[in-house]
Order: structure tokens, then sequence, then C-alpha cells
């Protein structure tokens, strides 16, 4: 575990190891059995629940030197020939042990390119690989077929990680795209794919949407929330791991403010242990829950300045327990949202910002702390 993450009791807006990461025993014995047997999973949740910090704690207990574990994040691929770039690059780099085999690869598995490396005079960082693939000198099936080249030479099996891999529906022409992934990885022996990302509804129009490319491409996995008990465990056994105490009414209130959303519990219960000094007080969990919607009242203040009035009243209405019937005349006077038809487009629009969810209960704010912030 990296120097910064080491002694911290809590930990949040990254992902988290070691002791830092929470039980999810059930889901870490699934994945993992699904890696060590080559199945492909698609692992959905909202953003914040911990998605990278399962891969990666997955990855980390498995030894089998037969397994190469291969993670790579396109947040920020724009096109096609970017994700081709991210895909290969980092194939080249985690599949290698050394620098030297990094370029071995590289003039045996792509032949046709003159790569650029640097590296970082700070010791810790890696290097970087630029590549410069282009449709010039590469076609997409050449790249798509690197891993289950690399896995068939060295005698071993690939299990390649993609978060965010939603940012492939945004590319232009994306169906054609991920038509040409399904095809060419569907049909690879020695290699095997876990997809994932933070746009939940974006990840379930790819991968449970009939007409798409990607549907049943692997097995479905839900990272629910966890449960209450084990958080409560877990936050009073880190309050005492800095000599502190914490009372399990006060470790429960921290939980069912954020909802149990695993990156704020961790960011709430770090607020109020800097405020405690021996034993966790009322005012200190007060305090704590301020300092949570100060820190996180500028990105909220992003969320909503471009909104119309019709939305905002919209998540107002949402705000004060209305989940349901917002067609009906009752609702659309008192919140004041237009004329019925007006709703299917406030919807649409607050999913893509993701700042809703529909569930068969009807429809919710997304971020628990968005709607504290809005009640205040």
């Amino acid at each position: 575990m990296n120097q910064s993450t080491m002694n911290k009791a809590f930990v949040y807006g990254m992902s988290v190891e070691g002791e830092n990461f929470t039980d999810r025993v059930k889901e870490t014995k699934r994945l993992r059995l699904d890696f060590e047997n080559g199945v492909n999973v698609i692992l959905i949740s909202p953003r914040r629940m911990g998605k990278s910090s399962i891969v990666k704690k997955v990855r980390s207990e498995i030894t089998d030197p037969a397994i190469k574990i291969v993670f790579m994040d396109i947040y920020d691929c724009r096109s096609e020939y970017d994700f081709y770039n991210r895909f290969a690059s980092t194939l080249m780099k985690q599949t290698a042990t050394r620098t030297e085999q990094i370029v071995e690869n590289i003039r045996r598995f792509l032949t046709r390119l003159t790569p650029k490396i640097a590296f970082s005079p700070e010791p810790l960082s890696e290097m970087s690989l630029s590549l410069g693939i282009t449709p010039q000198n590469y076609q997409p099936e050449e790249i798509l077929q690197l891993p289950e080249a690399i896995a068939q030479e060295q005698g071993i099996h690939i299990i390649i990680c993609i978060d965010e891999f939603q940012q492939i529906g945004e590319f232009s022409d994306s169906l054609t795209i991920q038509k040409r992934l399904r095809g060419i990885w569907q049909h690879q022996r020695n290699v095997s794919y876990c997809l994932f990302g933070s746009k939940k509804h974006l990840m379930t129009n790819l991968f449970q949407n009939r007409k798409m490319p990607f549907y049943q491409f692997g097995e479905m996995m839900y990272l629910d929330k966890i449960p209450t008990t084990e958080w409560i465990q877990f936050i009073c056994s880190r309050f005492e791991s800095q000599g502190k105490h914490i009372s399990e009414d006060l470790a429960q209130r921290i939980c069912e403010t954020v909802e149990n959303h695993s990156s704020y519990v961790q960011q709430l219960a770090w607020n109020v242990l800097a405020e405690t000094d021996e034993v966790t007080t009322e005012q200190d969990f007060e305090n704590g829950v301020e300092s949570l919607l100060a820190q996180c009242s500028g990105l909220f203040e992003q969320h909503i300045q471009d909104l119309t009035s019709y939305q905002l009243n919209f998540i107002r209405a949402i705000c004060n327990g209305v989940h349901n019937d917002f067609g009906s005349k009752a609702i659309l006077d008192e919140y004041n949202l237009g004329t019925k038809s007006n709703i299917t487009r406030i919807k649409n629009a607050l999913l893509d910002r993701e700042l809703i969810e529909i569930t068969k209960d009807g429809i919710f704010l997304e971020d628990p702390v968005f709607k504290l912030w809005m009640k205040k």
C-alpha cells in the first residue's frame, strides 16, 4: 500500500486497498472465482461504491503466475483510436516485468511502430509510453487481438479490467465499435474481460439492452451497499486504531446520513474522527456532517448552475419525498413542473447528468449528500 493511505484511518476519493477495504467477502470471493476460471464479468453499481477497489483487491489476491491481470481506466479516451492506444500501451506495460521486456514486446507484436518512452524523475510514478497507433499503421482488429497473441506466447491467461467502460458508448459510430470489440473478444480463448464504469444507466444500457452488441457478454455482478452492521464494526475499529472511541449509535448515524454510500461513509467517518478528541460527541458528529457538506458544495453548485427552473423544481420534489406520479395535476401544480409532457424531458436531462436514478420504487437522487445539501 502506498504511503499516503498507509496510516489513514479512512480513505475516500480513490480506490481503497489493504485494511481500508471494508468486507465485501461474498463479492470478492465470486469475482476471484470468475477471474480464475476465465469468466467475463460486468460490474454495475452507482458511482463511488467501490468497483475499482474490489477489482484491485482481487488482483492483489491472485498470485498464480499463469494469470496476469491488466487494469486500465479509459475515462479520458475520446475516440476509437484513443482507446486502442490506451489498450495497447497498458497491455505492453502490464504484461512485462521490466522495461527491456516492454520494448521487446513492442518489437515483436507491434512491428510497424516507433514508440516514445519517457521516465518520470519521481521514483514511484510509472513510465509513460506513447505508441502512436493510427488507422494508417494498424487496423482495429490487429490491436484487439494483441492480448490473445501475448497470452499464447507467454503461456498465460490474461484478464483485462477496463474502468469507465461506458466511454465506448460516447465515441462517434459507437455501435460499429462495440460490434467490433464484441466480435473479436468473444472468440478469445486465453483472455477474459472485466468491464465496469461509474455511469450506471449507461452501463446498464450497454449490457442489458437486447439490441446492443454487448448484451449477455458476461456475468452481471451488482455491487450493493455494504450492510450497516459491517460498517459499524469497521468504523468503531478504525477509531480505536487511532486511540479514539465512537459509540455504535453514532457509527450507525454516519452510515444512515449518507445511505451507506461507500466513499461517503469513509469521508464522513474521517471528518467525525478529525473532530473527536477522545470520545465522539453529538457535536463532533454534527460538525463532521457540516464539513462534508462544505467539502462537496463546490461540486454541487456546478451540478445545478446549468439546470432549468423545471429541473430544479423536479429535484426539490424528490427531496420532499415525491418519487412517483410526477405527471399528476397536484404535483405538476405544487412544484411548477410545466405540462405533463415536460416530465419525460426533465427526467432524461437529469438522468444524463447522473443526478437521478430510476428504480422499481420510483425516482430518487443518485447522490445522498447532494440531497442533504439541496435540503439545506
